[in-house]
């Protein structure tokens, strides 16, 4: 028997405009509190970015956005990522409905993982997005030193003798 989790529900209305983004969240709770603490509310903006836009679920999406892929493959393709948080990430992408996982009567039992169509549609965004910081890493990594440099602490007991 293949066990497969069920398929996400009706689309939703369409979200709001940019400006929407910026105030995404304002006066509410963040993260999984503020999505679980009413199941009427929608999730803020906020709360959607959070989770896409997270440290591993940027990989986690890409590699699953082209195609069916095992936990190992996972581990192996998304770099510093531990077990533990693989594990975590993607029950929350699944939680979401980003994720189908499927699971394959084998032994040991084979499990799958696959983007479905709303993570898809993020596919093109993500690469663009993994692009730039890569292209962009250099320069980011000089400004940083840059910063650091201008804002070191020059005394010998770590203060500034300005």
């Amino acid at each position: 028997m293949i066990e497969r989790n069920p398929a996400p529900g009706p689309a939703p209305a369409p979200g709001p405009g940019p400006e929407a983004v910026a105030a995404a969240g304002a006066g509410e709770e963040s993260g999984e509190e503020s999505c679980a603490a009413d199941h009427l509310r929608a999730c803020t903006v906020r709360d959607v970015l959070d989770r896409v836009g997270g440290k591993w679920s940027i990989g986690i999406i890409i590699a699953a956005s082209r195609g069916p892929i095992r936990f190992t493959e996972l581990e192996r393709s998304v770099e510093g990522i531990s077990r533990r948080m693989l594990t975590l990430t993607l029950r929350n992408l699944e939680r979401d409905g980003l994720l189908v996982r499927t699971t394959y009567p084998t032994v040991p039992p084979r499990v799958e993982y696959v983007a479905t169509e709303m993570a898809r549609e993020l596919y093109g965004s993500l690469v663009v997005l993994t692009r730039w910081a890569e292209r962009h890493r250099p320069a980011i990594a000089a400004a940083r030193a840059a910063y650091d440099r201008r804002h070191a602490p020059s005394g010998i007991d770590g203060t500034s003798p300005h």
